[in-house]
């Protein structure tokens, strides 16, 4: 019996926008699962932000962006990833208890989100004329892995390394006294 530490979940043909569902990926990857499900739930209450780094064209610079160091501060809320987000977590958590995982032990370790085909709607112009009216819907695959909880630290005591110039620095400073 092969003992797995992983649990995972896939979202196909999601219908929520591809560039912030990759924002909002982006900014809990690596992240604890209970700290990525409040910080999701803040997002949607606008009580913390998601910053933008990639997709962030015509995107409005906030103050609660600036704790995360991006560009000119850019940052949103994505409402409906977010909680599309915080749904897939919902659901690799009970994949992660019925595979028997320690749930408050789990890291989001992978995350990715590709783009999905695109839906194909008309809008009606001017002059009897039609244009396309395309949906970004996108994939979302993630993967929670099992971690230690308790890291040990280093000891203190153990010897700093120095580089070899600075060993030779201090040894010619010694010669020379």
């Amino acid at each position: 019996a092969v003992v797995s530490t992983q649990s995972g979940h896939y979202g196909r043909d999601l219908r929520t926008h591809f560039k912030t569902s990759r924002e909002v990926a982006q900014a809990i990857k690596g992240m604890h699962l209970r700290k990525a499900q409040k910080y999701l739930k803040d997002v949607v209450g606008k009580k913390q932000i998601i910053p933008m780094r990639r997709f962030m064209g015509g995107v409005g610079r906030h103050a609660q962006a600036k704790a995360f160091n991006t560009s000119g501060s850019l940052g949103a809320w994505p409402k409906k990833s977010a909680t599309i987000v915080l749904d897939l977590l919902k659901n690799a958590e009970s994949n992660a208890e019925v595979k028997g995982l320690e749930v408050d032990s789990l890291v989001v370790e992978y995350i990715q989100v590709n783009r999905a085909p695109q839906m194909r709607r008309r809008t009606y112009r001017a002059h009897g004329r039609i244009n396309p009216f395309m949906c970004s819907p996108c994939h979302i695959e993630m993967i929670l892995t099992e971690t230690e909880s308790i890291v040990a630290k280093e000891d203190e005591d153990a010897p700093k390394k120095k580089s070899k110039k600075k060993e030779a620095r201090a040894r010619a400073r010694l010669g020379a006294e």
